[in-house]
């Protein structure tokens, strides 16, 4: 009975997609107009390919946005390297991904931007690619797009699987739920976040054999080597930091800012040659706080200008790309944005912790609390959680203290190390058995 509902409600939601196709098309190209979708390969999104498909097994990467795409990035080397007869397909959903994310690919691996969740697109996708499995990355749960592919019998997977207590709200909903077990029932293996994350999905009757563990995929994501070139970029910034006290606000979201730039003053009548590192989320954003900045007569070096941090100048914003993890091999201390202001989710902190940051977040971290309370855990001086008002005395602390410094640094370190360790051989093991052995061979009815 349940999935006979579950079927209906399906084909309620394929006719109102496929009826708002046209909109939904609309909508898109006015993305495009706007800069929020890529010039040249916004059809892309409407399932239109822009590569034939390579003879033999594909499998299908999907994540949204960076930080999802760069968890990928790790279990693709691996399948590449243990299985160099497959062919990879990567597809992210936002532009900013596309940019980064190219660059850290390798090179036989396919990258296209995701279909929309209509009939059409979703159709037209997976005709093209004819994937033999996909692995969805974190919380992509679309309903053409999964049970199009259970119908054509692709193998299913969901790594790094968390659903927010808002998301969760929204699909657990009476009207709702039926649609949701029939999503999840679709799928062979999925591997959420932690426990807590585990329940939500039982809860929303996905079949508890299907649940496996293995760990966070966003610590694999500080294994992720720098290129060469960003290597010699790294030492001319070094020389310019070298001797001067430095601190790094990362991630930064609109509103927050004004409470890095306030702790930056406060700090500064401590120590007159105080370096801050301001990296906002969004690379505008950036432009934005140096036009203010300069407008009040503050001195600012600019990334993308390429200014050099001249006496007098204390305020460095990095306005660019896919540069976080080379600023973080810069600064002592890193303080993870996206977590200061009420409403917030935080971002990754692992990355800050691989590097060897003595590694700060504010009180609004969202599902990143598991990954703090992971690591404080291992060693409470791993990350500091404080809130705004707090900020000034503890890095304060930080730039007067060398020996608590070097003991935060290598605390976060320490803890970053164990828990990364073997994660990515892991989700490579459950994948094999659960879906490559069988996906790879044949496709079978591997779902019914």
């Amino acid at each position: 009975m349940r999935r006979e509902r579950g079927e209906l409600i399906y084909k309620i939601y394929r006719a109102l997609t496929y009826g708002l196709s046209p909109l939904i098309h609309l909508h898109l190209r006015w993305r495009k107009f706007r800069g929020l979708e890529h010039p040249l390969r916004w059809r892309e999104r409407l399932g239109f390919p822009s590569f034939p498909r390579p003879p033999g097994p594909l499998l299908w990467f999907h994540a949204v946005s960076l930080g999802e795409g760069m968890c990928a990035i790790p279990v693709i080397k691996c399948c590449i390297e243990r299985r160099p007869d497959v062919t990879v397909l990567m597809t992210t959903t936002t532009t900013s991904a596309f940019e980064v994310i190219k660059h850290q690919l390798p090179n036989n691996v396919i990258y296209q931007f995701s279909p929309i969740d209509t009939p059409g697109a979703i159709d037209a996708f997976l005709c093209h690619w004819n994937p033999n499995a996909i692995i969805l990355i974190e919380s992509e749960l679309w309903p053409n797009l999964i049970i199009g592919a259970a119908k054509k019998r692709i193998a299913l997977a969901l790594l790094n699987a968390r659903m927010s207590a808002k998301s969760y709200d929204s699909w657990s909903q009476p009207f709702i739920i039926p649609l949701t077990s029939l999503m999840l029932s679709k799928f062979l293996l999925i591997l959420p976040l932690s426990t807590t994350q585990a329940i939500r999905f039982q809860l929303l009757q996905c079949p508890p054999f299907i649940i496996n563990f293995c760990g966070d995929l966003k610590y694999a994501v500080g294994n992720i080597e720098t290129a060469e070139g960003d290597q010699r970029a790294l030492e001319e910034l070094q020389v310019q930091l070298m001797n001067r006290k430095v601190w790094m606000a990362s991630s930064i979201h609109k509103g927050e800012e004004k409470v890095m730039l306030d702790v930056h003053k406060e700090l500064k009548q401590i120590h007159l040659d105080i370096i801050t590192i301001i990296v906002p989320r969004h690379p505008q954003h950036g432009e934005l706080i140096a036009l203010e900045l300069e407008n009040e007569g503050v001195r600012v070096a600019l990334r993308s200008r390429h200014d050099k941090l001249l006496p007098g100048t204390n305020i460095y914003v990095v306005d660019t790309l896919g540069e976080l993890k080379k600023f973080y091999r810069l600064t002592p201390i890193a303080v993870i944005g996206g977590s200061f202001l009420p409403g917030s989710a935080g971002h990754n902190i692992s990355e800050a912790a691989a590097a060897g940051c003595a590694v700060l977040t504010g009180p609004y971290i969202g599902h990143f609390s598991y990954m703090a309370i992971q690591m404080q855990r291992l060693n409470p001086l791993s990350v500091l959680q404080v809130s705004g008002h707090i900020l000034v005395e503890a890095l304060s602390n930080l730039l007067t203290d060398a020996k608590l410094l070097e003991a935060r640094q290598e605390a976060a370190k320490q803890a970053y190390h164990a828990l990364s360790h073997g994660i990515t051989e892991n989700v490579w093991s459950l994948l094999d058995l659960h879906i490559f052995r069988n996906a790879l061979a044949h496709r079978g009815s591997i779902i019914q």
